[in-house]
């Protein structure tokens, strides 16, 4: 068989164009300030500090149940298998787009018999190799299109870094809630059951006529309160387990689960946000908007190209012969037929299709240039809460110690019968709303980890 249509088709894949119409492409900047606020709100920030997409998130959190959960939810939550579908489905589509910058060959045999009799039939038989259509790239249209899908493809990637990065911030999150939740729920609980031993004990004096009504139906009003509580953070403790199951996509161990929020060593490791605010170019959601931003630029190149000819290719080649047996020994033949196509009238669609892409190219850097700002933001309102929740938490632990001792103080002085219950009362009611806004506080200072290591695009190795 001979090969000769395939050796004219070579030539047609070096004049496969290197040609481009694609506007050139150039990183939008001056979106952002280039470098994080400063101030009384922000604290100190180390310069030259370790970028947090360089970090794995193993190295953040350091409690080995709340590992295990977020283990759990990067191998089973239902988003972040919707994301890598969406990722799959993006590379296969850029490969069906790659695939025309080549030609699509197909083979055939072919036989024919005619006539009636045995005798007076005839009979052909052909073997062939051809290539329908192909269109040479000659002015980039091809290679702009594939190159908008490649970049699709990438920004699809970077969408589902970012729902990784984003489903190990609110794993954590859901997680520590229900820490801050299970420890208010000791503290209802432990309120409550001090409320009722002093309810009796008062009770009793009131019998015998050394208290009076007042002090209990004082003592009551914690004791009801406290019971409140105890019921609503019995709810919010079974619906925090309820999220954090949805996050992670199966039921989670109840040896995972945590007792309360740690008050010492914590779950997390600090991270470092740095000066400049070029570490915000590798967070995956602005990588994903720039990858938007190539594609819809692609798109112009292809929409550009359109003005100009299209050169396509049919061949085919082949052998032919009266018997099946000697067909690979019998006649060749060939036929190459290139064809050369233009529109001369369209009513404008080309210039529409063109004046479409060019828009939507202008909505990608806008679209670039808001995620981020949207960034810079993020980071800047959780370095402001960085920067002041350590002297926040310091104070309310403060005061929490202040209310503890005036506390003591204040049963001491009604047992000594130096003063009414009342004043015990409101020391013991200072105590427990100072007990609950310090775990209030330490679950703030918390999110603020995990907030700013999200926010600056954490690693998800």
């Amino acid at each position: 068989m001979r090969i000769r249509p395939l050796i004219l088709a070579l030539p047609a894949l070096v004049l496969s164009a290197c040609v481009s119409m694609d506007p050139r492409y150039e990183r939008p900047e001056g979106a952002v300030p280039p470098a994080f606020p400063t101030g009384a709100a922000y604290g100190p920030q180390a310069d030259g500090a370790t970028s947090a997409t360089q970090i794995a998130w193993r190295d953040v959190v350091v409690d080995e149940r709340l590992r295990a959960v977020i283990d759990s939810a990067l191998a089973n939550n239902r988003d972040l298998r919707v994301a890598a579908a969406n990722v799959a489905a993006a590379q296969a589509q850029y490969r069906v787009q790659r695939s025309a910058l080549l030609p699509t060959v197909g083979a055939s045999i072919d036989g024919t018999i005619r006539g009636g009799d045995e005798v007076d039939q005839t009979r052909s038989y052909t073997a062939g190799l051809g290539v329908t259509a192909w269109e040479l790239d000659l002015f980039g249209r091809v290679r702009s299109l594939t190159r908008a899908d490649q970049e699709s493809y990438f920004a699809s990637e970077e969408g589902a870094r970012a729902a990784r990065v984003s489903l190990i911030s609110q794993t954590a999150t859901a997680w520590l809630t229900l820490a801050a939740d299970r420890s208010l729920l000791a503290l209802a609980q432990e309120t409550r059951d001090n409320a009722k031993r002093a309810m009796d004990l008062t009770q009793g004096r009131k019998t015998a006529g050394v208290a009076s009504r007042l002090d209990v139906r004082a003592i009551e009003t914690t004791y009801r309160r406290a019971e409140a509580d105890v019921a609503s953070y019995t709810a919010a403790v079974a619906q925090d387990r309820n999220a954090l199951e949805l996050l992670v996509g199966a039921p989670v161990d109840d040896a995972l689960l945590p007792d309360g929020l740690p008050r010492d060593a914590g779950p997390l490791a600090e991270v470092q946000a740095g000066v400049s605010s070029s570490v915000l170019l590798q967070r995956p959601d602005v990588l994903q908007a720039e990858h938007q931003l190539k594609s819809a630029n692609a798109d112009v190149g292809a929409a550009r190209a359109a003005f100009f000819p299209t050169l396509s290719l049919t061949g085919n080649g082949g052998v032919a012969s009266s018997a099946l047996s000697s067909l690979f020994d019998g006649a060749g033949a060939w036929t190459f037929a290139p064809s050369v196509a233009m529109t001369i009238f369209d009513t404008g669609a080309k210039g529409a299709r063109l004046g479409a892409a060019k828009a939507q190219r202008e909505g990608a850097v806008a679209t670039y240039e808001k995620t981020v700002q949207t960034a810079f933001r993020e980071v800047s309102d959780a370095l402001a809460r960085r920067g002041t929740i350590d002297a926040q938490l310091q104070a309310q632990t403060d005061f929490r110690t202040a209310a503890a001792d005036t506390d003591r103080l204040a049963r001491a002085r009604y047992d000594a019968g130096l003063d009414g219950y009342l004043a015990s009362l409101e020391a013991q009611r200072t105590l427990y709303a100072a007990d609950q806004a310090l775990i209030g506080v330490q679950l703030i200072r918390y999110n603020n980890l995990v907030t700013l290591y999200r926010v600056l695009g954490g690693g998800v190795r």
